[in-house]
C-alpha cells in the first residue's frame, strides 16, 4: 500500500511505515538469533542479514529514495510470510 500511494501520504505516514515495519524486524531477528533460538546458525546468520538489508534500506526510504526501491522489501517480507506459513512465493 505504501508503495502505491507514495505521493499521496505525508513524510509521517511514510515514515511510521518504514519504522513499523523495522520493527517488526527487530523482534524477528532477535528472537532468531537469540541465544535460546533452536534455529541452525546459517538459517540465523541468514535471517540476521535480511534484517541488516532492512535496516539500511529502511533508512535509505526515510531519506527520500525513490518507492520503487520499496519492491525489494515488500518482496522479502512477503517470501519470509509464505516461508513462516510453510508456502512458497513467486517472487
Amino acid at each position: 500500500m505504501l508503495q502505491r500511494e507514495w505521493d499521496t501520504v505525508t513524510i509521517e505516514e511514510r515514515n511510521d511505515a518504514l519504522i513499523f515495519n523495522r520493527t517488526l524486524w527487530t523482534i524477528f531477528v532477535t528472537e532468531a538469533t537469540a541465544e535460546y533460538s533452536e534455529l541452525p546458525l546459517d538459517l540465523q546468520n541468514n535471517i540476521a542479514n535480511l534484517a541488516l538489508f532492512i535496516f539500511n534500506r529502511t533508512l535509505e526510504m526515510m531519506g527520500g529514495e525513490e518507492p520503487v526501491a520499496l519492491e525489494t522489501m515488500i518482496n522479502i517480507n512477503k517470501s519470509v510470510a509464505a516461508g513462516l506459513r510453510g508456502q512458497t512465493t513467486n517472487v
